[in-house]
């Protein structure tokens, strides 16, 4: 994948086949410190202590429909080429917890792309669900929570529309 929030809705989209109604995403950029960092949080039904322990293997998947899962094992590698990691916390009932960090300076650390777009895509393919979104930027903090927007507007072409403009003031 060529950058972050293409792996951002990879990951979004495993949460959402996984059952989550809500989930958080969040995007820490210290340049400070070097850090880039993105979290990734759902309320699904979470992961036994074997599933979790083979989440990274690239040949094991939970889905019916193929027998490879890349998207952890490839996010991993991509904080890994730019001097970083990826931890995964779960436990079933409690959904699952993933924190991958990057420094912002490596040569190979990913641009972050169309983020705005991304959540676009999950919010307006996904009204029922709740997307809280958090930017951590150089000590500034911004947020988007989708139930708002969806809560405040009429028809999902004034729901875009207004996404679409929160969003773009955003990152």
């Amino acid at each position: 994948m060529q950058d972050l929030s293409l792996h951002i809705l990879d990951l979004a989209e495993n949460s959402l086949a996984a059952g989550a109604s809500t989930i958080r995403i969040k995007l820490e950029i210290d340049g400070r410190k070097d850090l880039l960092a993105v979290s990734i949080e759902d309320d699904g039904p979470g992961m036994d202590e074997e599933t979790l322990s083979r989440a990274l293997n690239p040949f094991f998947t939970t889905r019916k429909t193929r027998k490879v899962g890349l998207g952890l094992p490839l996010f991993r590698e991509a904080a890994r080429a730019a001097g970083g990691d990826l931890t995964i916390r779960s436990q079933p009932g409690r959904g699952v917890k993933l924190k991958a960090w990057f420094r912002l300076s490596h040569p190979d650390c990913k641009p972050i792309g169309d983020l705005a777009g991304t959540l676009l895509t999950l919010v307006i393919g996904n009204p029922q669900v709740r997307f809280l979104f958090t930017l951590h930027r150089d000590g500034l903090v911004r947020r988007f929570d989708s139930e708002r927007v969806i809560n405040r507007q009429a028809g999902i072409a004034a729901m875009a529309a207004a996404a679409r403009k929160k969003l773009a003031r955003m990152v």
